[in-house]
């Protein structure tokens, strides 16, 4: 299964995996690897401009897994699609025509970039690994969700 971190995991990994190497006097290609390994994971996320610019890419899915209840006391992300964290498997499990009729979007395919949203970044993380593990090879989750789009935004 493929890992996706939050940037202070990342960061608290790269810190421990250069002091480790420090320490171990560990050969410089080691070092280079775990700070790549690092960096790759970091792209995987997406940021507050790449969510402002989601309804300028139809292509791109920003799916909002809160639940509904969570939703209507908060607002959505324009250009978002709210797929509850619990009926995501079951939807991306849809004929495509039911997805179609269901969320007014076609299903999308493994090569979709989705991006995932929640409250404050939890459940977008368990979403964004959900979808990996089964074959989507461009999610990736929006670490702060809605919380950091209500801040930026003046809500």
């Amino acid at each position: 299964m493929k890992r996706v971190y939050h940037t202070s995991t990342l960061l608290s990994i790269v810190g421990r995996r250069l002091l480790r190497a420090q320490q171990q006097q560990a050969p410089h290609n080691r070092v280079t690897k775990s700070i790549s390994y690092a960096l790759r994971s970091l792209a995987k996320m997406a940021t507050y401009e790449e969510i402002k610019d989601v309804p300028n890419h139809p292509e791109v899915y920003l799916i909002d897994v809160r639940n509904k209840d969570e939703l209507a006391s908060t607002g959505a992300i324009p250009a978002s699609i709210n797929i509850p964290l619990p009926e995501l498997e079951a939807a991306f499990k849809m004929p495509d025509n039911d997805f179609k009729t269901n969320f007014n979007r076609p299903k999308p395919t493994e090569e979709t970039v989705l991006i995932f949203s929640c409250l404050k970044g939890g459940r977008a993380q368990k979403a964004a690994d959900m979808a990996v593990e089964k074959g989507f090879k461009n999610a990736k989750p929006y670490p702060g969700s809605w919380t950091e789009w209500a801040q930026k935004e003046g809500l």
